[in-house]
């Protein structure tokens, strides 16, 4: 018989809303035999049956869900049940060239993540009951896409987070089928790239961005553009492809530089696209010092802020970037800024946004709001699931002519 976690009488409020997480402190105790990784019954204080899910005592998250439901048998075939409702899910809201195949708890198995890049697949695994699953679930989405004519050559497995030791699990890299070049080509919007899938940052390309590049490409044609934290060129050469006179893409690491020269050339856009290695935080008040002025400026940073306990000082950085490049804009230009931080909340953004326009003397017309991809689908209630927010706004300066 499978072992229960008992909740405390009154906890489990998140739970309850619809999150997908049992905390370490709302457990009362623990009937039967428990190992880390197994699938556990979760019950109320009564005994009334609440939900399945993976157990882990070495994490503060000790029961990530699965299912709600009773009658649900954890094996291998609930699992491929779930990935064939999110690889058809996939094929209905994206493009699948390349796109997240699995978005963990958005799609019921918690801390998986299976990107698909053209014909090769990367894992990542922040979960132990997951991580057990792998090799299983790697051998069934293989099948699952191969029904489609979709043949995969190779999987690769970057699970070398930090956060996997908050798990009591090792960091992990390398691969889950025979190894292939991990240097792999796709196009997305049009842009062809390569995505270093053992080197790049996280799974190896920025997935989520996808619609919002696009959103971007219609205000480049013929402008001048300034993308800030380019990795590795992806808005860049979106404008680029677009139309843009000339566009300069600024990133700090030497490494995805000359990952976005690579993909400027691939396109052919070297003569239009150039990029510099600069620290963002720098380069921005030596522009405004030389007088640089632009059309459109995307700011896409790092997540400036991972816990509550940092949001005061990650809403100054993101003020102070914001306001600065509100500055350089020319009068009616375009700003396309961004937070991919989870506890950077729409409100705060928004709120920063104002500031950030009040103290540059700015006026600023709201364009489009948007968020991730919908291969990274929100599960409402579990708020964790839902971390990009995106605006384009329009920016004009206060008191010119011709200002609205």
């Amino acid at each position: 018989m499978q072992g229960t976690v008992i909740l405390k009488k009154g906890e489990g409020r998140s739970f309850f809303a619809g999150g997908p997480w049992i905390y370490d402190n709302e457990i009362d105790r623990i009937n039967g035999v428990i190992q880390d990784g197994d699938a556990v019954r979760v019950c109320n204080d009564r005994g009334d049956f609440l939900a399945w899910g993976f157990y882990n005592s070495h994490s503060r998250i000790r029961v990530r869900i699965l299912s709600r439901y009773a009658k649900d048998v954890i094996d291998e075939a609930f699992f491929e049940r779930r990935l064939r409702n999110s690889w058809d899910y996939r094929k209905k809201t994206v493009d699948t060239d390349a796109c997240r195949i699995v978005f963990a708890e958005a799609d019921g198995m918690p801390g998986l993540v299976i990107d698909k890049f053209g014909d090769v697949l990367v894992f990542e695994s922040l979960c132990l009951g997951m991580d057990l699953f792998k090799n299983s679930a790697a051998e069934c989405i293989t099948r699952i896409l191969a029904e489609d004519g979709i043949r995969i050559r190779g999987i690769y497995e970057r699970s070398d987070a930090k956060v996997r030791t908050l798990e009591g699990m090792e960091r992990v890299k390398g691969f889950l089928s025979a190894p292939f070049d991990t240097k792999v080509p796709i196009t997305e919007n049009g842009v062809r790239y390569i995505v270093d899938v053992e080197n790049g940052q996280k799974t190896g390309f920025f997935l989520d961005q996808k619609y919002n590049r696009l959103a971007v490409q219609k205000l480049c044609k013929g402008a001048r553009v300034l993308d800030c934290f380019t990795h590795t060129g992806s808005f860049a050469l979106n404008a680029g492809i677009a139309g843009a006179a000339e566009v300069t893409g600024v990133d700090a690491s030497d490494l995805a530089i000359a990952q976005a020269e690579e993909n400027a050339r691939l396109n052919h856009l070297e003569n239009i696209v150039h990029f510099q290695t600069a620290d963002v935080l720098e380069l921005l008040p030596e522009l405004e010092r030389r007088g640089e002025r632009y059309d459109v400026i995307i700011l896409d940073p790092p997540a400036f802020t991972k816990s509550r306990n940092s949001v005061k000082n990650a809403v100054r950085g993101y003020r102070d970037i914001n306001m600065r490049a509100m500055r350089l804009l020319n009068d009616g230009g375009f700003l396309a800024t961004c937070s991919c931080s989870h506890f950077m909340t729409n409100e705060l953004f928004l709120s920063m946004l104002t500031q950030a326009a009040n103290t540059s003397h700015r006026r600023i017309r709201q364009v489009e709001v948007r968020a991730q991809s919908p291969d990274h689908p929100y599960l409402w209630g579990a708020d964790e699931t839902f971390y990009l927010k995106f605006f384009i706004l329009q920016v004009f300066r206060e008191g010119v002519y011709g200002s609205f």
